[in-house]
């Protein structure tokens, strides 16, 4: 009997070979199978799609109707009859006269109307006067030197007047600062007299003071009478 194996045919020769090609088989269904993705049926909606629902597309209104108004109501029915009532008061009807003159009417020759000019109470200042106030005894000398004659006077004459003892009087001590203003009105007089003092007392004392200054000679600007306003500063000390 013979054997059926054929002795040259060896199985261990390529048994490295086909190891190697299942290994790789085995390896490839194995990541198949882990990357294999499957999803639940349930998950995913698509939705339905309703082929029977209209679609309603709004029409925009282009023209607004508007209502016409109601027609006017009729005029009232003119009455049947129409009462006449006489007119019983009669109307002055007023005349005008015309204004314009006849040939035959005189002319009435007017004469002249004499215009009277109202002198206009003009101030001008004591430093610019063209001719200054005379104080008595300051007639002679330039307009200078009657302003400064003038100024001289009137300190002179305040500084006799005034009543210095006053102020001692009403307890005030230091110095005294008392300022007069008054006007050379166009005779010559004193007027608008006003003091500022530390004491009313203060004050009328000065203002009787410059009062009593004597008539002067009226100030004139180009030639003419005019008001001359004056400022007077009076300083004195109070001994204690």
């Amino acid at each position: 009997m013979k054997p059926k194996k054929n002795l040259k045919a060896d199985v261990a020769r390529n048994s490295s070979i086909y190891f190697a090609v299942g290994l790789a088989i085995m390896m490839a269904v194995a990541y198949s199978a882990i990357n294999y993705k499957s999803y639940d049926k349930d998950a995913v909606d698509i939705g339905q799609l309703n082929l029977e629902e209209e679609l309603e597309e709004e029409i925009p209104i282009t023209e607004q109707i508007q209502t016409p108004p109601p027609p006017p109501p009729p005029p009232p029915a003119a009455p049947e009859e129409i009462e006449i009532v006489e007119d019983e008061e009669e109307i002055e009807e007023t005349v005008i006269e015309s204004t314009e003159t006849d040939q035959e009417e005189e002319i009435v020759e007017i004469e002249e109307v004499e215009v009277e000019e109202v002198e206009e109470d003009i101030e001008v200042p004591f430093s610019v006067i063209e001719n200054v106030p005379i104080f008595p005894g300051c007639e002679s000398g330039t307009n200078d030197q009657k302003r400064q004659c003038m100024s001289d006077k009137v300190k002179k004459f305040v500084n006799k007047k005034f009543n210095t003892d006053l102020a001692g009087d009403l307890g005030l001590t230091g110095r005294q600062r008392i300022i007069v203003a008054f006007k050379i009105d166009k005779t010559g007089s004193i007027v608008g007299v006003r003091a500022r003092a530390p004491h009313p007392r203060l004050a009328q004392e000065a203002e009787r003071v410059v009062k009593s200054l004597p008539k002067m000679k009226p100030g004139k600007q180009r030639g003419k009478a005019v008001i001359v306003p004056y400022s007077l500063p009076i300083l004195f000390q109070v001994q204690d």
